[in-house]
């Protein structure tokens, strides 16, 4: 799904779009502004009829592609031939607004379990590894003492921002302070906070503690502009890294795996003699700039960019005086105009194999007076059916990639039009610099975790509701709503019951009977909603 909401209109963005910068991180890091992508030109090396042709793809069916061509291969600099190095970039946590200062978190990040934690010496969060040097105990069941230090719960050892051990609890005071000892440290990974992301590096050692002065996280300027709303979510996935991306890369399957969910623009082909119901079409989309750092796609309606490992976003621009032709036109004849755009980004974790993190962010900047009337945890409740609507369909389809093997995917799979050109890019990329599959160290991702029971792989409780401070919120509000509701109805049968015949008439004992049974109704039509919306919501696509 290459959006969790509508974008605007196909023919109001500009064409052709605009190039990112083409390096990801320079040193001395300038933002990488979605509105300043949207003001600029180039005209790509290739055109798209030969992009596509190095893709093997063509507007009409074509042989499926072999893995003895190299349709990755696009474009000048291309220089960077070296593996792509999973351990040496800064992966995103979790968003700010749903970390808890007052209690430790567990994360999982590269195969890698890490604890969050507010250091209020510090005034900063950590990130530390998730053992105890002691005996091995996760930290994340620990707890912040009252001096602001990180405890384990199972012997009481205490540590600071440093990862360094300040109390053993067992140790005598007057013998040997072996809490001074390194080995009583805890493993500390570097991290910062960027964009309302906590992000970490996912290396301990000490050479890279000051990682952050040589390299730091992509940087979207937008998310720190206070002119655009930012709505943040975050969701577990029973399906790898690979599946989520190529899924949000995706635009042709949007009318399908999620009919009755997503509005979509009805494709209408001048002469086509068949149209389904869904509406599908013809989606012309090129690659128009490629490397280890990732790609750039152009579409009809706008223009994503890949920012390996993670980062997955893009924009559109709406101009009310300008048509896609004129939209530039217009942008340097009138600079003061305000232009309409709406951002899409999504930040992509590979967790395990076969499991993966997604935060999303959306973004306008009209109409942001909207956001008064709608809390985070509403939005979140059709974003989430979004995700449910295929979810179950990826986690299968990703066991059936792992049974043909990773290193088979174009073997195996017919991709022969346009619009899966951003899926071929992303998988040529894996091929190319990282053999076809994230470096999982010691794990391996053809071995994925068995499938489990519908509910369970389905269930938003602990996919995404304890982790969403404000999806956690809505639920206890509506909880409390459904348990007054209940208490009122019986408090009016009550009513009813002890009166007897001392109410003044029929009507009123009639009038409160009912006010009784509507709260009945209303508290478990509530309880019924309260378990769709925070718990299990199945999709059967069959009766869609």
């Amino acid at each position: 799904m290459l959006s969790l909401i509508t974008l605007p209109s196909p023919r109001l963005f500009p064409t052709p779009s605009p190039s990112p910068p083409k390096t990801l991180n320079p040193k001395p890091s300038p933002p990488l502004s979605l509105h300043h992508h949207l003001r600029r030109h180039r005209s790509p090396a290739r055109t798209a009829t030969t992009v596509l042709r190095s893709h093997g793809l063509s507007s009409a069916p074509s042989p499926a592609l072999s893995d003895a061509s190299d349709p990755f291969d696009i474009g000048a600099g291309q220089g960077d031939d070296a593996k792509f190095d999973w351990y040496a970039q800064w992966y995103p946590v979790a968003p700010l607004c749903d970390l808890d200062k007052r209690a430790p978190h567990a994360k999982t990040v590269m195969g890698l379990d890490v604890v969050v934690w507010w250091d209020r010496a510090e005034g900063r969060w950590q990130v530390f590894d998730d053992r105890c040097p002691h005996r091995l105990a996760p930290l994340s069941e620990g707890r912040i003492d009252p001096r602001g230090r990180l405890q384990c719960v199972y012997h009481g050892w205490c540590f600071d921002g440093s990862g360094n051990c300040k109390y053993i609890p067992q140790a005598p005071s007057s013998g040997p302070q072996v809490h001074l000892n390194s080995k009583a440290c805890a493993a500390v990974y570097p991290s910062v906070v960027q964009n309302k992301v906590l992000w970490f590096w996912p290396s301990t050692d000490p050479q890279y503690k000051d990682i952050l002065e040589m390299k730091r996280p992509p940087y979207i300027e937008e998310l720190d502009d206070p002119s655009y709303t930012c709505s943040m979510g975050i969701r577990e996935l029973q399906y790898g890294y690979e599946v989520l991306i190529e899924n949000l890369m995706d635009p042709a399957h949007v009318p399908y795996a999620h009919r009755g969910i997503m509005r979509t623009r009805r494709r209408v082909e001048p002469g086509r003699a068949e149209a389904d119901r869904e509406g599908g079409g013809p989606i012309d989309i090129t690659i128009t700039e490629s490397s280890k750092s990732g790609f750039l796609a152009n579409l009809e309606f706008g223009y994503f960019k890949f920012a390996a490992p993670c980062l997955f976003y893009g924009a559109g621009t709406i101009s009310r005086s300008a048509s896609s032709r004129n939209v530039q036109e217009n942008i340097s004849a009138q600079p003061q105009q305000r232009l309409k755009r709406s951002l899409l980004i999504f930040m992509c974790i590979p967790v395990s194999p076969g499991r993966s993190r997604l935060i999303f962010v959306l973004q306008r900047n009209f109409a942001v007076w909207i956001e008064l009337f709608f809390r985070r945890w509403m939005r979140h409740v059709g974003q989430n059916l979004i995700l449910d609507s295929d979810h179950y369909l990826l986690h299968v389809e990703e066991r059936k990639i792992a049974k043909v093997g990773f290193s088979n995917w174009f073997k195996a799979c017919y991709v022969p039009t346009k619009s899966d050109a951003m899926v071929i890019a992303f998988r040529n990329w894996l091929r190319k610099y990282s053999n076809n599959q994230v470096d999982w160290g010691n794990m391996s991702s053809e071995q994925l975790p068995p499938t489990p029971p519908r509910e369970q792989l389905m269930d938003r409780y602990w996919s995404h509701v304890v982790q969403c401070s404000s999806c956690r919120g809505g639920l206890k509000f509506l909880k409390a709503l459904e348990f007054s509701l209940q208490v009122l109805s019986l408090a009016l049968i009550g009513i009813v019951a002890a009166a007897g015949h001392s109410l003044t008439s029929a009507t009123t004992r009639n009038s409160v009977v009912s006010a009784a049974v509507l709260c009945f109704v209303a508290s478990r039509w509530l309880s019924h909603f309260i378990y769709k919306t925070f718990y299990f919501h199945d999709y059967n696509h069959a009766f869609k």
